[in-house]
């Protein structure tokens, strides 16, 4: 019924905790009268129906231990799955639950609490899943112990968690490979633009539609001395709620005569509220005019993408 002993040996954790079991408790009034009373029943006590995770079990108690799983002088536990739980579905279901076993100590005041680590399988071939070596029987029969208490109580414990399919998830990927990884924009007679804001034709990258927004002057928050820049993603790409678009990129004003371009690293998360990223300050006006218009009045922007975030994910809100 259970693993062999290698294996539980290392994946079994035993604590103490106060908080009782969630899924089912078994309390004994008599426990000697108890072990007396499983020899006509394979030498086991199978518990009330209890339901977990929309399944019908059994708790299994062996007393002196189930000898025929290695767990002779223990206590041995496991846990039952109804068999018409696993009939619900045409084939039949597989039911995969995390399984812990309480056994309550008076003493301490607590559950001794052993859980396998491993996720059970529980199918039509395998409903039953436990710990054959729980406690050994005599360290639990001694009253001094304090698993044996008031005239030979106890309480018996089990949570059964069952795990779900996945249907919640995310799958975040990066794309650093493209086809042409820069956008060019010249700006011409940038000294008599009288609009404040210029935006760039759209083009696509990283599979999502963008823009670049310039003002000449500085946006409102400028104060009329910086050339203030925005990569913008355009709305037919807006992010629904919740989803988020990662960009790495480098904007650059290109220098006319020469290799001495203003550079700046950009890393933004774009989303539902946040479409636009950038600078404010990109670059001060009087360094802009000095350096960066070419003969004809020409301003020469440009956005080298680094990468761009992509996510796949369920339920589609």
């Amino acid at each position: 019924m259970g693993s062999d002993l290698s294996a539980a040996a290392s994946t079994n954790v035993r604590t103490l905790r106060e908080h009782p079991p969630s899924s089912y408790s078994l309390k004994i009034h008599n426990f000697s009268q108890f072990e007396k009373s499983t020899v006509s029943s394979d030498h086991k006590y199978k518990s009330r129906i209890f339901s977990s995770g929309g399944y019908n079990w059994r708790l299994i108690i062996y007393p002196q231990g189930n000898g025929k799983d290695n767990g002779s002088g223990y206590i041995s536990m496991y846990v039952e799955i109804e068999s018409e739980s696993l009939m619900v579905l045409t084939p039949p279901t597989e039911v995969f639950a995390e399984i812990r076993f309480f056994v309550y100590n008076k003493k301490e005041n607590k559950y001794r609490t052993i859980q396998d680590i491993e996720v059970k399988r529980f199918n039509a071939l395998k409903t039953v899943w436990g710990l054959q070596q729980i406690l050994p029987c005599d360290t639990f029969s001694n009253p001094e112990n304090g698993y044996i208490f008031e005239g030979g109580q106890c309480e018996f414990g089990v949570d059964v968690i069952v795990s779900l399919p996945l249907t919640n998830w995310e799958v975040l990927s990066y794309t650093e490979k493209f086809s042409d990884s820069k956008f060019s924009w010249a700006i011409k007679n940038f000294s008599e633009l009288k609009e404040n804001v210029q935006t760039s034709k759209s083009f696509s990258m990283g599979g999502k539609k963008w823009f670049l927004k310039l003002y000449p002057k500085g946006d409102s928050r400028a104060d009329g001395k910086c050339l203030s820049i925005f990569l913008c993603l355009a709305d037919c790409d807006k992010p629904k709620p919740d989803e988020k678009i990662f960009v790495q990129a480098n904007f650059r004003v290109l220098d006319p005569r020469g290799s001495n371009h203003f550079q700046r690293q950009f890393n933004y998360w774009y989303n539902e509220q946040h479409l636009g990223g950038g600078w404010i300050q990109f670059l001060s006006l009087p360094e802009l005019r000095k350096v960066y218009f070419d003969k004809e009045d020409t301003l020469k922007v440009e956005i080298e993408f680094k990468a761009v975030s992509a996510t796949k994910y369920s339920p589609i809100i």
